[in-house]
């Protein structure tokens, strides 16, 4: 019997989600045995990617497991952005996909972004595989290329086995905090009930066949009804990427999700500035197994029905924005009423206010909401955020903060035009760029984290701390205008300058200077002697020249010792304030407070 697939099902969309690192592009480099990861910066996925994979390559990769009677024309997996700035991206992949498969690497299991993942797919109510990835690392393990996972774990030694499910059964109690019941893929009899893992290894291709199969059976099986196509209907995608191609001029690489799209159709997408309105004049479709940012295999065709990974041909692409959509438009109205739904997605997005903030610039609209998502987690006011290259007036806009912690321009993926460095020097301004987003929200929080903690230095530095000084008798060296004496200090600190009080409260006068050994000092610590000068005090009068007397430590001073640093004194310095707390709140209780 020969199987058919059904023309009016459409390809399953499927969305790789999972902790940056874990290994989603290299598990589609398994699929498609291409390198995209290496290539990417960082190695880390920055925009998503689309890779299509034919059913007749799917019975191909299973051709030893092969049970399934197919009725799908393949499946289409989208790459997702790995880190948890990306929330927002990997929402849009959430709800774009019909499956998803949830990449953990075995050995280091659930991270915040794994749990992040699950809380998506949960929202969208997607269905999902666990891929428990780089079985290839567990200790003992021996690997055969590209072997279903069932053959490769029945040639293991006991021990071997044992820690593999020992690993699983971890991973199978984390999703059981998150209410998911969840069992090793050959073990489940009901996936409806029972969330399936599959143990894989990207880097060797073991258990991949499995993982297809079972992505495979769940689309037919549960998802035909949504895979139904309406032919007819107009065609809708989400730009990926706008690129220049040799031959072809400004291209957009795009993923059609619903209806279908001709060549002639007149499309509507969001411009930088407006809405583009323009005629398609030719579509590439993306060849099999080939992934869309590193491969130009691509055919032309006179249309194209969801979902596929494509690439649009048509004038005025450069004003395009990728990262947003696009839908086949047949009159004026279609055009309104698209722009205005544009125009209310991009204004919930972007930001620009008076108050005080970093400014932001990012290459795609996609990026912008990510970036703005984690700013805000991280309790860092943004003043403007805009998709763009970064120019002088950003740096103007940057520069008119009062705080200098958000003089600052973070550029994602995007140009300093000319002159904007330049405009940065002149006025103090930071710019923070680069194209992998944790990276650059990492370096500037890193950033704003050191001027705060040496801002908090100088401050502390700059406060007048406790001290308590014995004026020694045998030292007098001069009674008055200034009185210089010989002191000790008990506790705590002396700097040049500080008001001294008695024990009663009195006011006794200010050190003009400090020696020691001959020289002019500045600071003086518990157990030094030096010299000091008085001013506004005479020695016989307002003082007897054996006296103990306090430093008068600033009430907004004290305040902030009492409240942050108090337990960062010695238990000395801690006694004597608490004396000069004492002494200043018999006159008035609520001094300090």
């Amino acid at each position: 019997m020969v199987e058919k697939t059904d023309k009016n099902l459409r390809t399953p969309i499927v969305a790789v989600l999972g902790h940056v690192d874990h290994g989603k592009t290299t598990l589609l480099d398994s699929i498609r045995k291409s390198r995209v990861a290496a290539k990417e910066a960082g190695g880390i996925t920055q925009h998503i990617g689309a890779t299509e994979v034919p059913i007749d390559a799917i019975k191909e990769i299973c051709k030893d497991i092969w049970k399934v009677n197919v009725r799908i024309p393949g499946l289409l997996f989208i790459d997702t952005p790995g880190h948890k700035a990306f929330t927002n991206l990997r929402k849009r992949g959430g709800a774009l996909s019909d499956l998803a498969i949830l990449v953990v690497d075995i050995n280091e299991g659930f991270m915040p972004q794994t749990e992040e993942a699950l809380s998506i797919l949960r929202t969208f109510k997607t269905p999902f595989v666990v891929a428990a990835n780089k079985i290839d690392k567990i200790p003992g393990w021996q690997s055969i290329e590209r072997a279903p996972f069932t053959k490769s774990y029945a040639s293991q030694d006991d021990v071997t086995k044992q820690r593999l499910e020992n690993k699983i059964y971890e991973i199978i109690a984390e999703l059981y905090k998150h209410n998911f019941n969840a069992d090793r893929f050959d073990r489940i009899k009901d996936f409806t009930k029972t969330l399936a893992i599959v143990p894989v290894s990207a880097l060797t291709g073991e258990g991949i066949p499995e993982l297809l199969l079972i992505l495979v059976g769940l689309a037919q099986r549960y998802l035909e009804s949504s895979l139904r196509l309406q032919v007819e209907g107009k065609g809708k995608g989400t730009i990926l990427e706008i690129k220049e191609e040799k031959g072809l001029g400004v291209t957009c690489d795009a993923i059609l999700y619903d209806g279908t799209l001709k060549v002639g159709d007149k499309i509507a997408i969001a411009g930088k500035d407006e809405i583009v309105v323009t005629n398609v004049k030719a579509i590439l479709k993306l060849a099999p197994l080939r992934e869309m940012r590193m491969e130009s295999k691509f055919k032309s065709v006179k249309s194209v029905t969801a979902a596929a990974g494509i690439k649009i041909v048509a004038p005025n692409l450069e004003k395009v924005l990728a990262g947003s959509e696009f839908e086949v438009v047949e009159s004026d109205k279609d055009v309104e009423d698209f722009k205005n739904r544009i125009k209310k997605e991009y204004e919930e997005i972007a930001i620009r206010t008076d108050e005080e903030g970093v400014v932001l610039k990012t290459d795609a609209l996609g990026s912008l909401e990510a970036l703005i998502s984690e700013l805000k987690i991280n309790s860092i006011p943004i003043k403007k955020a805009e998709v763009g290259d970064v120019d002088k007036r950003d740096v103007v806009d940057a520069s008119t903060n009062k705080d200098e912690l958000n003089r600052v321009v973070l550029a994602f993926n995007v140009k300093l035009l000319p002159g904007a460095e330049e405009e940065a020097k002149k006025y103090g301004v930071r710019i923070f760029t680069d194209d992998i987003i944790y990276s650059l929200i990492e370096r500037y929080t890193k950033w704003r984290e050191e001027e705060k903690i040496a801002r908090e230095k100088q401050k502390i530095e700059s406060l007048i701390k406790p001290g308590k000084i014995k004026l020694l008798k045998e030292f007098i060296f001069r009674r008055s205008k200034p009185a210089i004496v010989g002191i000790k200090v008990l506790a705590g600190e002396v700097r040049r300058g500080v008001d001294l009080i008695k024990p009663d409260g009195t006011k006794v006068g200010s050190i003009r200077t400090m020696q020691k050994e001959g020289k002019n000092i500045a600071l003086a610590k518990a157990g030094d002697e030096v010299a000091i000068a008085i001013e506004e005090v005479t020695i016989g009068r307002q003082l007897q020249g054996d006296e103990e007397l306090y430093v008068d430590v600033p009430e907004k001073h004290a305040k902030v010792i009492e409240k942050d640093l108090l337990e960062a004194l010695d238990e000395e310095t801690k006694k004597v304030f608490m004396e000069f707390l004492n002494i200043k709140r018999k006159e008035n209780p609520f001094w300090g407070r």
